[in-house]
Protein backbone atom coordinates (compact mmCIF):
# COMPACT_ATOMS: atom_id res chain seq x y z
CA UNK A 1 0.00 0.00 0.00
CA UNK A 2 2.43 2.49 0.66
CA UNK A 3 6.52 2.13 0.20
CA UNK A 4 9.59 4.81 1.06
CA UNK A 5 12.62 4.06 -1.28
CA UNK A 6 15.81 5.74 -0.43
CA UNK A 7 14.27 9.29 1.01
CA UNK A 8 16.91 11.64 1.41
CA UNK A 9 15.68 15.39 2.94
CA UNK A 10 17.65 18.17 5.03
CA UNK A 11 17.11 21.26 6.72
CA UNK A 12 19.13 23.73 5.30
CA UNK A 13 22.67 22.23 4.99
CA UNK A 14 21.52 19.86 7.45
CA UNK A 15 20.91 16.24 5.87
CA UNK A 16 19.06 14.00 8.03
CA UNK A 17 17.90 11.44 6.31
CA UNK A 18 20.35 9.31 4.37
CA UNK A 19 18.15 6.71 2.44
CA UNK A 20 15.21 5.73 4.61
CA UNK A 21 12.91 3.11 3.18
CA UNK A 22 10.36 1.19 4.55
CA UNK A 23 6.59 -0.41 3.38
CA UNK A 24 3.34 -0.47 4.62
CA UNK A 25 0.68 -2.98 3.85
CA UNK A 26 -2.87 -2.79 3.51
CA UNK A 27 -4.56 -3.89 7.63
CA UNK A 28 -0.51 -3.43 8.75
CA UNK A 29 0.10 -1.42 11.97
CA UNK A 30 3.83 -0.64 11.42
CA UNK A 31 5.88 1.19 13.76
CA UNK A 32 8.99 3.73 13.52
CA UNK A 33 10.68 3.56 16.79
CA UNK A 34 14.24 4.93 18.17
CA UNK A 35 15.97 7.89 20.19
CA UNK A 36 14.99 11.56 19.87
CA UNK A 37 16.65 13.03 16.93
CA UNK A 38 16.95 9.94 14.67
CA UNK A 39 14.88 11.51 11.83
CA UNK A 40 10.94 9.55 12.68
CA UNK A 41 9.22 12.83 12.08
CA UNK A 42 11.09 14.20 9.15
CA UNK A 43 10.68 10.79 7.50
CA UNK A 44 6.89 11.89 7.99
CA UNK A 45 7.73 15.44 7.22
CA UNK A 46 9.04 13.94 3.91
CA UNK A 47 6.08 11.35 3.01
CA UNK A 48 3.61 14.36 3.41
CA UNK A 49 5.00 16.76 1.22
CA UNK A 50 5.89 18.92 4.32
CA UNK A 51 9.66 18.82 3.68
CA UNK A 52 11.15 18.71 0.21
CA UNK A 53 12.91 15.47 -0.05
CA UNK A 54 14.43 13.34 -2.91
CA UNK A 55 14.03 9.37 -3.08
CA UNK A 56 10.23 7.25 -4.33
CA UNK A 57 7.36 7.46 -2.60
CA UNK A 58 4.77 5.24 -4.07
CA UNK A 59 1.11 5.04 -2.60
CA UNK A 60 -1.79 2.66 -3.56
CA UNK A 61 0.99 2.01 -6.78
CA UNK A 62 1.08 5.79 -7.54
CA UNK A 63 4.44 8.24 -7.34
CA UNK A 64 3.29 11.00 -4.96
CA UNK A 65 6.59 12.53 -4.05
CA UNK A 66 6.09 15.06 -6.56
CA UNK A 67 2.86 15.62 -5.49
CA UNK A 68 1.99 19.17 -3.18
CA UNK A 69 0.72 18.44 0.57
CA UNK A 70 -3.01 18.45 -0.04
CA UNK A 71 -3.20 15.86 -2.90
CA UNK A 72 -1.22 13.79 -0.99
CA UNK A 73 -3.94 13.91 1.77
CA UNK A 74 -6.65 13.84 -0.28
CA UNK A 75 -5.52 10.20 -2.17
CA UNK A 76 -5.53 8.71 1.44
CA UNK A 77 -2.77 9.93 4.16
CA UNK A 78 -4.53 11.12 7.28
CA UNK A 79 -1.73 12.63 9.47
CA UNK A 80 -2.08 13.11 13.13
CA UNK A 81 1.06 15.48 13.60
CA UNK A 82 3.54 15.47 16.90
CA UNK A 83 2.07 18.37 18.99
CA UNK A 84 -1.60 17.77 18.29
CA UNK A 85 -1.43 21.32 16.06
CA UNK A 86 -5.34 21.12 16.43
CA UNK A 87 -7.09 24.60 15.62
CA UNK A 88 -7.29 26.23 19.03
CA UNK A 89 -9.44 28.97 18.33
CA UNK A 90 -12.13 26.42 17.05
CA UNK A 91 -14.85 24.77 18.68
CA UNK A 92 -14.38 21.02 18.94
CA UNK A 93 -16.65 19.92 16.74
CA UNK A 94 -15.53 22.60 14.14
CA UNK A 95 -11.79 21.07 14.04
CA UNK A 96 -13.70 17.70 13.22
CA UNK A 97 -15.97 19.39 10.24
CA UNK A 98 -12.89 21.40 8.82
CA UNK A 99 -11.39 18.36 7.92
CA UNK A 100 -14.09 15.66 6.70
CA UNK A 101 -14.36 14.32 2.82
CA UNK A 102 -16.01 11.15 1.76
CA UNK A 103 -13.96 7.95 1.33
CA UNK A 104 -12.50 6.66 -1.96
CA UNK A 105 -15.52 4.82 -2.71
CA UNK A 106 -19.37 4.68 -1.55
CA UNK A 107 -20.33 6.63 2.37
CA UNK A 108 -17.84 8.44 4.43
CA UNK A 109 -17.01 5.45 7.13
CA UNK A 110 -15.63 8.05 9.87
CA UNK A 111 -18.31 11.10 10.52
CA UNK A 112 -18.90 13.19 13.45
CA UNK A 113 -21.24 10.26 14.63
CA UNK A 114 -18.48 7.65 14.25
CA UNK A 115 -15.81 9.80 15.99
CA UNK A 116 -17.59 10.59 18.64
CA UNK A 117 -18.62 6.54 19.25
CA UNK A 118 -14.58 5.95 19.26
CA UNK A 119 -14.11 8.98 21.67
CA UNK A 120 -17.09 9.96 23.78
CA UNK A 121 -15.36 12.44 25.04
CA UNK A 122 -15.13 14.86 22.55
CA UNK A 123 -18.71 14.58 21.93
CA UNK A 124 -19.06 15.66 25.63
CA UNK A 125 -16.61 18.44 24.79
CA UNK A 126 -18.19 19.26 21.07
CA UNK A 127 -18.71 22.87 21.91
CA UNK A 128 -15.72 23.88 23.40
CA UNK A 129 -12.98 25.88 22.06
CA UNK A 130 -9.75 23.56 21.54
CA UNK A 131 -7.49 25.62 23.47
CA UNK A 132 -9.55 24.75 26.64
CA UNK A 133 -9.27 20.78 25.90
CA UNK A 134 -6.74 19.02 27.89
CA UNK A 135 -3.50 17.56 26.32
CA UNK A 136 -5.04 14.27 26.35
CA UNK A 137 -8.21 15.50 24.55
CA UNK A 138 -6.71 17.46 22.09
CA UNK A 139 -4.79 14.22 21.39
CA UNK A 140 -8.09 12.94 20.58
CA UNK A 141 -9.53 15.73 18.55
CA UNK A 142 -6.22 15.42 16.58
CA UNK A 143 -6.83 11.86 15.73
CA UNK A 144 -10.86 12.23 15.18
CA UNK A 145 -9.54 14.94 12.78
CA UNK A 146 -7.31 12.85 10.76
CA UNK A 147 -10.33 9.96 10.53
CA UNK A 148 -12.42 12.48 9.09
CA UNK A 149 -10.55 12.62 5.97
CA UNK A 150 -11.52 8.68 5.82
CA UNK A 151 -7.84 8.01 5.40
CA UNK A 152 -6.35 4.68 4.15
CA UNK A 153 -3.38 5.50 6.23
CA UNK A 154 -3.57 6.84 9.12
CA UNK A 155 -0.26 8.42 10.57
CA UNK A 156 0.49 8.91 13.83
CA UNK A 157 3.67 11.15 15.11
CA UNK A 158 4.04 10.57 18.95
CA UNK A 159 0.77 8.66 19.50
CA UNK A 160 0.94 9.14 23.62
CA UNK A 161 3.71 11.94 24.44
CA UNK A 162 3.10 13.55 27.02
CA UNK A 163 -0.44 12.51 28.38
CA UNK A 164 -1.35 10.98 32.03
CA UNK A 165 -1.49 7.27 32.25
CA UNK A 166 -4.99 7.02 31.90
CA UNK A 167 -5.43 8.96 29.05
CA UNK A 168 -2.42 7.24 27.39
CA UNK A 169 -4.56 3.88 28.13
CA UNK A 170 -7.65 5.47 26.58
CA UNK A 171 -5.56 6.38 23.34
CA UNK A 172 -4.02 2.79 22.93
CA UNK A 173 -7.83 1.23 23.67
CA UNK A 174 -9.02 3.48 20.67
CA UNK A 175 -5.57 2.52 18.26
CA UNK A 176 -6.28 -1.35 19.24
CA UNK A 177 -9.74 -0.74 18.08
CA UNK A 178 -8.85 0.82 14.85
CA UNK A 179 -6.07 -2.12 14.11
CA UNK A 180 -9.18 -4.73 14.96
CA UNK A 181 -11.45 -2.64 11.99
CA UNK A 182 -8.42 -3.52 9.77
CA UNK A 183 -7.10 0.51 9.55
CA UNK A 184 -3.79 0.65 8.29
CA UNK A 185 -1.56 2.85 10.37
CA UNK A 186 2.44 3.99 10.29
CA UNK A 187 2.87 4.78 14.27
CA UNK A 188 5.85 6.72 16.34
CA UNK A 189 5.84 6.25 19.84
CA UNK A 190 8.51 5.63 22.52
CA UNK A 191 6.28 3.41 24.24
CA UNK A 192 7.58 0.38 23.25
CA UNK A 193 5.29 -1.99 25.68
CA UNK A 194 2.12 -0.20 24.40
CA UNK A 195 2.82 0.16 20.59
CA UNK A 196 3.76 -3.98 20.23
CA UNK A 197 0.42 -4.14 21.67
CA UNK A 198 -1.28 -3.44 18.44
CA UNK A 199 1.81 -3.43 15.92
CA UNK A 200 2.56 -6.25 13.45
CA UNK A 201 6.53 -4.70 12.46
CA UNK A 202 8.77 -2.41 13.62
CA UNK A 203 11.38 -0.36 12.28
CA UNK A 204 13.96 0.77 14.06
CA UNK A 205 15.24 4.15 13.22
CA UNK A 206 19.50 5.73 13.65
CA UNK A 207 20.82 8.97 12.78
CA UNK A 208 18.41 8.91 9.22
CA UNK A 209 18.44 5.32 8.48
CA UNK A 210 16.28 2.35 9.19
CA UNK A 211 18.90 -0.17 11.32
CA UNK A 212 16.54 -2.76 11.96
CA UNK A 213 13.43 -4.14 11.00
CA UNK A 214 10.92 -6.93 11.90
CA UNK A 215 8.29 -8.48 13.63
CA UNK A 216 7.28 -8.39 17.46
CA UNK A 217 8.67 -12.06 17.81
CA UNK A 218 11.90 -10.83 16.01
CA UNK A 219 12.35 -8.35 18.31
CA UNK A 220 11.44 -9.43 21.71
CA UNK A 221 14.17 -12.29 20.67
CA UNK A 222 16.88 -9.21 19.74
CA UNK A 223 17.24 -7.97 22.84
CA UNK A 224 20.42 -6.44 21.76
CA UNK A 225 18.44 -4.16 19.31
CA UNK A 226 17.03 -2.24 22.47
CA UNK A 227 19.79 -1.83 24.02
CA UNK A 228 21.65 -0.83 21.06
CA UNK A 229 19.50 1.48 19.24
CA UNK A 230 16.78 2.19 21.91
CA UNK A 231 18.35 2.75 25.20
CA UNK A 232 19.19 6.46 26.32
Amino acid sequence: MLQLENIQASYGSSQVLFGMSLELHAGEVVTMIGRNGMGKTTTINALMGIIPSSGAIQFRSIRIDSLPSYRRARLGLGLVPEGRQVFRSLRCERNLIATARCGRAGPAKWTLSSVYRLFPRLSERSEQISRTLSGGEQQMLAIGRALMTNPSVLILDEASEGLAPLIRAEIWACLAELKQSGQSMLVIDKNLAEISRIADRHYVVEKGRVVWAGSNDDLKRDEGTLQKYLSV
